[in-house]
Formats: C-alpha cells, sequence, structure tokens
C-alpha cells in the first residue's frame, strides 16, 4: 500500500481551501489537512457576505483583468483558467445559484456566504480533508526539535507537524482579528523569501482637515452622484462617477477604495495627493458656470444653489468647507469648484480599517506554479491569496483572484509530487 503525501494547507480562507479541493481530487493518493489560527474557516469570507456575497464580476474579460493593474500578466494566466464563469460555474455545482446585478456584480441568489460556505466544507469533508483548528503557524522547527516540522501554536501549547509539501494562504495584514495579521511576513523574510511591504487597499483617507463644523454635521453622511477624476505624479490616471462617504477625519467608501491605490502610492512619493471631485458630473462646465450667474435677486447663495442646481446638504457644505467665502462669492471660481472641487488626503486609513491589503510575497519569488525558489523550507511551499503581492478593487476582483491563485497552488503541488 502506498502511503499518502502529506499535505499542509495554512489557512482556512477562499484560496486555501480551493487548494485543498484540487489537492483532494487526488484521492488516496493524498492526505490534506487545512490548519488555521481561528476556531472557525473562512472568517473573513462570512464577512464579506453579510451585505451580500460579491463572488465575482460580468464584464468582458479585458477590463475584467485591467483591474490587477501591473500584476496582470502574473494573474491573467491564473484567471484565465479559473475565471467569473468557472467560478460561477462552481458555485452552482455546489447548489449555490448565482445572478448578475445591475453593476455587472456577481453574487449568489440569496446574497448569503454562509450556505456556500456549508456545502463546500461539507464535500471538502466528504472529500477526505481534515481541518485541524486555533492552530497559529509561527514558521518550521529549527534544528533539534523536529527540524524542517511545521510549527504551530495551539490552546494545548506549540505542536508540530509534518509535510511533504505546504500551501501558503495566510491572508494579507487587514481584519487581523478574523486571522489576518501578516504575521507571516517576518517569517518568510527571515527565509529570505523577497516579500513586499504590506499597505492598506480599498481603504479611507485622512483629510489636510476638516473643520468642527463640518465633521459633527456630515460625518457618516454619502456624496451621491458625484466623481472623481485624479492623476498622479507617474501620470496614472482615475476618472469614475460614484459614491462615498465623509468621515469624522475623511473620506471613505466605494468610489474612494476604487481609486485608493494611486491616492496611497501618491500620498508615499509626495506626502500628500489631491483628487478632484465634480459635485455635478451630469453637468458641463458650462451649464453649472450659466445657472450660478443666472439672476437670484433676493435669495440668498445657498438657496439659488439649491434652487438651480440641486445642490445642497453634505455637497454645499463641502464647496463652503474648501472654497472659501470670497470663491463662494466669485461666479467663475465657485462654478469651477462644483466641477473641480480639490480634496487634499494625507495619510490612508489603518490597515485593520481597510478592505484589504497590497504588498506581499512577490510574484518573483515564486515560479509559475506559486512555489517559492527560494529554499525557505525542507518541503516545497507554495503561496496563494492575497498574501501574494497584487491587489484590486472591490466588486469581486479580490474573490476572483484568491479562488483562482489557490486553485493554481494546489495543482502546482500535485504536478510537483508527480500526482
Amino acid at each position: 500500500m502506498v502511503t499518502p503525501r502529506r499535505i499542509a494547507v495554512i489557512g482556512g480562507g477562499p484560496a486555501g481551501l480551493m487548494a485543498a479541493e484540487v489537492l483532494a481530487g487526488a484521492g488516496p493518493a493524498v492526505a490534506v489537512k487545512v490548519y488555521d489560527a481561528m476556531p472557525s474557516v473562512g472568517r473573513k469570507f462570512l464577512l464579506a457576505g453579510k451585505g451580500g456575497l460579491n463572488l465575482t464580476h460580468s464584464e468582458a474579460i479585458e477590463p475584467f483583468m485591467g483591474r490587477y493593474g501591473e500584476r496582470r500578466a502574473q494573474l491573467q494566466p491564473l484567471i484565465a483558467a479559473f475565471g467569473p464563469a468557472e467560478l460561477r460555474a462552481w458555485a452552482e455545482a455546489l447548489g449555490v445559484e448565482t445572478f448578475v446585478g445591475s453593476s455587472g456584480r456577481v453574487f449568489p441568489k440569496d446574497m448569503k456566504a454562509a450556505p456556500l460556505l456549508r456545502a463546500w466544507l461539507q464535500r471538502l469533508r466528504h472529500a477526505g480533508v481534515q481541518f485541524s483548528m486555533r492552530h497559529r503557524w509561527l514558521g518550521w522547527a529549527e534544528a533539534g526539535e523536529g527540524q524542517g516540522a511545521l510549527k504551530f501554536a495551539t490552546p494545548a501549547g506549540e505542536v508540530l507537524a509534518q509535510a511533504d509539501a505546504v500551501v501558503l494562504a495566510l491572508g494579507g495584514g487587514s481584519w487581523a482579528r478574523l486571522g489576518s495579521d501578516g504575521a507571516w511576513a517576518a517569517l518568510l523574510a527571515a527565509r529570505g523569501v523577497a516579500v513586499a511591504a504590506l499597505q492598506p487597499s480599498n481603504c479611507g483617507f485622512d483629510v489636510a482637515g476638516w473643520s468642527e463644523h463640518f465633521a459633527s454635521r456630515f460625518a457618516g453622511q454619502p456624496f451621491k452622484s458625484v466623481a472623481i477624476h485624479f492623476t498622479d505624479s507617474r501620470g496614472r490616471s482615475f476618472s469614475r462617477k460614484g459614491e462615498f462617504v465623509a468621515t469624522a477625519t475623511g473620506v471613505e467608501g466605494s468610489l474612494v477604495y476604487a481609486v485608493s491605490s494611486l491616492l496611497r502610492d501618491e500620498i508615499a512619493a509626495k506626502g500628500s495627493a489631491s483628487f478632484m471631485l465634480d459635485l455635478l458630473p451630469d453637468k458641463s462646465p458650462e451649464q453649472v458656470l450659466a445657472e450660478v450667474r443666472h439672476p437670484r435677486g433676493s435669495r440668498s447663495l445657498s438657496s439659488h444653489l439649491k434652487s438651480r442646481l440641486h445642490l445642497d446638504g453634505i455637497k454645499a457644505a463641502m464647496l463652503h468647507e474648501l472654497l472659501g467665502k470670497e470663491d463662494m462669492a466669485d461666479p467663475v471660481k465657485l462654478a469651477a469648484g462644483i466641477k473641480a472641487l480639490t480634496v487634499r488626503v494625507m495619510a490612508a486609513r489603518p490597515m485593520d480599517e481597510a478592505i484589504s491589503s497590497a504588498g506581499g510575497v512577490m510574484f518573483e519569488a515564486m515560479d509559475a506554479q506559486l512555489r517559492l525558489t527560494a529554499p525557505a523550507a525542507a518541503q516545497p511551499v507554495f503561496c496563494a491569496g492575497e498574501m501574494l503581492d497584487w491587489e484590486a478593487p472591490t466588486g469581486g476582483y479580490l474573490l476572483t483572484a484568491c479562488f483562482a491563485s489557490g486553485r493554481a497552488a494546489g495543482l502546482g503541488v500535485l504536478n510537483h509530487l508527480g500526482l
């Protein structure tokens, strides 16, 4: 009887579970065990599903791949093999029907993550995958304590585990309370693995400073039907209509998240970043100027802007906050401000407030099958998911790449072991 090859998958998020599923497909030739630091797997996945699980996106593959920016080339073959269509078919094979929302995003029909996760775990267990919870990975044992073994902290103390191959799917650096704390970065860097520093992604920003009046009255209120335009010092541009929210210290929300990588990098390079906010993207500059110049008689400026341009509430407050009295009194400058209000941001919000993180194990440190090329350990080590050095906006792109890279890592292990 052939002894099965022991495969350790460390991390029970979408990437790790997908790697485990692929590995379990080899049948009795492998013994797959998933280790996770938390009491149960998929905690961030479940949180992502609270507002409706956005699995992937239905847009054409060209713009879809463009969402991955500078790592498009590395992710292209992974997503070509397991992209939006394959992900939807996979979910439906679990009994979870999906649909395309009005924004093009893809959701389970019931909008929930828990039923999908339950069905998935049932299938994994039926395939023979074992789970060891509350096992926090500490790296590899040194000489004299089972050299080369995987080392875990557990409620019962440190334990060692032997493996013939390892898949690391430890997540990024955001949402530490759900297990993604980025502690693995130092462990891998100490063994010569090239790791780009973890940074917040899909995050909010602090502005140069709201007045106390604005912060107290408008924190938590949304800017609806606005547009952000931004070009960084490297010539990279962003221009999109959408929504975001004012916070006590700055801005956050979907439209801000979409431009967050450019803003973050510009702040790192220049100390701050300024984007242009168009409060009325459906009106031309000429239309806005004409309405601002329209005689207002005895009406106040606020009443005039509300009557002629439907500008009131947080949009009107933003004008007063950032233009000042002199510019508000000048029709040309006021109209220009309505169409291109300069918002200066000074810092990204802390990592643990971010939806995701950038940075991680560099693709240059791995081969095409996501195996680390540096001799980090005695056994072959593959990496997958958000711990790799890529980032993407919200909208299903994050989960798609996690699933695709998990699958690729699993296949890489099987190929390496000749299974």
